[in-house]
């Protein structure tokens, strides 16, 4: 019963905070309506995915087809529902996997610094002197155009940036009197990375993790926009790539999956700032 008051008290606390950013609840509210059609796009969709000939080709949004249909006569909403469940999956678990594999390259080489220090910043560097795009279409290339190689494509895109903030946090962090007092306790050095360091880098690996998301699924979009995406999924960048020849008969089908993506973008963004704002003890009163 402790534990459990403690967890709500402390998002109450949270939330007490984070309501005074207005910004960050609409793009909570935002990211939250796009997650719930996403989870429940089978019960609100009206067709399964990529079924064609449910209804005339180009036909305008009407009570039927509220977004309308494309060229094989695809109802556009039942897209949209569906597409929401790949992006938002394929950015969630990249961002997952890149932020693992950042803090374990940032925490090692803040906490021994020196040569490994050096070696593994160095290796960072070699991944963010690349332009992300040029990087993400040679490997979908040379890997394939499926759903497991995108996510590793945007993970190894992404996890660079983690690696640098965590590792910032954690020059600091060791210099701390309770960090000193562990080591000189004798505590291993998982123990002091893992116990010790890294959970107080939290807040900003939080942080760093709903811009990452913002990223992850503009990626995903351009990938699939230009033909290196899992044709076998409906994503919204594939709706786009569907759509760019017929932009000038049927505007909405670019429209529908743009604003998505815009919206999810701004919403993770909006986030980001709302979640700073609790976290930061420098934030503005």
């Amino acid at each position: 019963m402790k534990k459990i008051k403690k967890i709500y008290l402390g998002f109450r606390n949270f939330w007490k905070i984070f309501k005074q950013n207005k910004l960050g609840v609409v793009g909570l509210v935002i990211f939250l309506i796009f997650t719930f059609l996403a989870i429940f796009a089978p019960q609100i969709a009206f067709y399964p995915p990529l079924t064609t000939g449910v209804g005339d080709q180009f036909l305008n949004p009407s009570l039927k087809y509220p977004l309308g249909t494309d060229n094989l006569g695809r109802d556009l909403f039942t897209e949209l529902l569906y597409g929401a469940r790949i992006t938002l999956l394929v950015s969630f678990i990249a961002v997952i996997t890149s932020t693992v594999v950042g803090v374990l390259f940032g925490a090692i080489a803040g906490y021994y610094g020196g040569i490994t220090d050096s070696i593994l910043m160095r290796i960072t560097e070699i991944f963010l002197v690349i332009p992300p795009i040029f990087l993400a279409l040679v490997l979908v290339a040379l890997f394939g155009a499926n759903i497991i190689n995108i996510i590793i494509v945007i993970s190894i895109l992404s996890w660079p940036q983690t690696a640098r903030l965590v590792r910032a946090e954690i020059l600091s962090l060791k210099e701390r009197p309770y960090c000193k007092a562990a080591i000189a306790a004798g505590a291993s050095d998982f123990r002091i990375i893992f116990s010790e360091l890294v959970p107080n880098t939290m807040t900003t690996i939080v942080v760093n993790m709903s811009l990452t998301q913002a990223t992850a699924i503009l990626i995903e979009s351009a990938l699939s926009f230009l033909g290196f995406g899992d044709s076998s999924m409906v994503s919204w960048g594939l709706m786009l790539n569907n759509a760019q020849e017929f932009f000038r008969q049927s505007w909405y089908m670019v429209f529908c999956p743009g604003i998505a993506i815009f919206l999810v973008v701004l919403s993770l963004n909006l986030l980001g700032e709302g979640l700073n704002d609790v976290f930061n003890p420098r934030r503005k009163k």
